[in-house]
């Protein structure tokens, strides 16, 4: 299918690894020029390395910020020029106890987690809304709809990005522009292939059993498998493209089928 993206330019957030490099790959795939982001310069220059070694037309380069550091994200916003699409992936993420969570981490998940899609959109959308065409997307979670126990601060702040990409929406009536949002389920990042890792060296277990037995205690996704980067990035690809005109103001499960209500 094609997707007509072929000259468009693209920022994706915390894009040098995981599911972030996987978006930045699928979009430079379809002809996208595509600036990367990391908090390392010498992750963002690797990535964008590979992106120029897989897909050479481009012209793709990146821009090192930590979104946890406000002097560094104005220093990207000055930098970072009009684009057409941009991915809101950045984020963190990790089980705590409740009351274990202090303001300042809370602080830290909010700024990072939802202040950085405000501050792009606030930055990126204008010009869009302007030019008349233009994607902004939010990389949520089912924890977002579903915040679990371990992780209510995470929960809380992907929630607060389904409603943000929602507001968002509602600015770009009757134009070329759309506001959506993927809510992921279980996925075999890096940072997870890291964990089970560990767990199977800790264990001296093999690596598959191990991946398996933790997305086995999952009893609600329908695919019993972890989901792949790629498979994010393909849902996220398409909704960046012309095709998905029709489509706005959404929340789009790509979560294996965890969420299991039926809207």
């Amino acid at each position: 299918m094609e997707l007509q993206l072929s000259g468009k330019t693209a920022f994706v957030s915390g894009s040098t690894q995981g599911i972030g490099f996987a978006i930045a790959a699928g979009l430079a795939a379809e002809g996208v020029r595509v600036v990367v982001n990391g908090r390392s310069s010498d992750g963002v220059d690797v990535a964008v390395e590979k992106l120029r070694a897989e897909y050479p037309d481009a012209g793709h380069s990146g821009l090192c910020a930590d979104f946890a550091k406000p002097d560094e994200v104005g220093r990207l916003l000055e930098e970072l020029g009009d684009v057409d699409i941009l991915v809101n992936n950045v984020g963190l993420f990790g089980l705590a106890e409740f009351e274990s969570v202090t303001d300042d981490e809370w602080a830290r998940y909010l700024d990072v987690n939802v202040m950085s899609g405000v501050r792009l959109s606030r930055h990126l959308l204008g010009g869009m809304l302007q030019r008349g065409w233009g994607r902004v997307l939010f990389l949520g979670s089912e924890s977002g709809v579903n915040v679990p126990a371990d992780m209510v601060h995470y929960g809380v702040t992907k929630a607060a990005m389904i409603a943000l990409g929602n507001g968002l929406a509602k600015l770009t009536r009757g134009t070329g522009v759309t506001v959506n949002t993927v809510l992921g389920g279980p996925t075999y990042s890096d940072g997870v292939a890291a964990t089970v890792e560990s767990i199977a060296g800790s264990q001296g277990a093999p690596v598959d059993a191990v991946k398996q037995a933790i997305i086995g205690q999952n009893r609600t996704t329908l695919l019993e498998r972890f989901i792949s980067p790629s498979e994010i990035a393909n849902t996220v690809t398409y909704l960046a493209s012309p095709l998905a005109s029709a489509t706005n103001g959404a929340a789009v499960r790509v979560d294996g089928g965890v969420l299991t209500a039926m809207l």
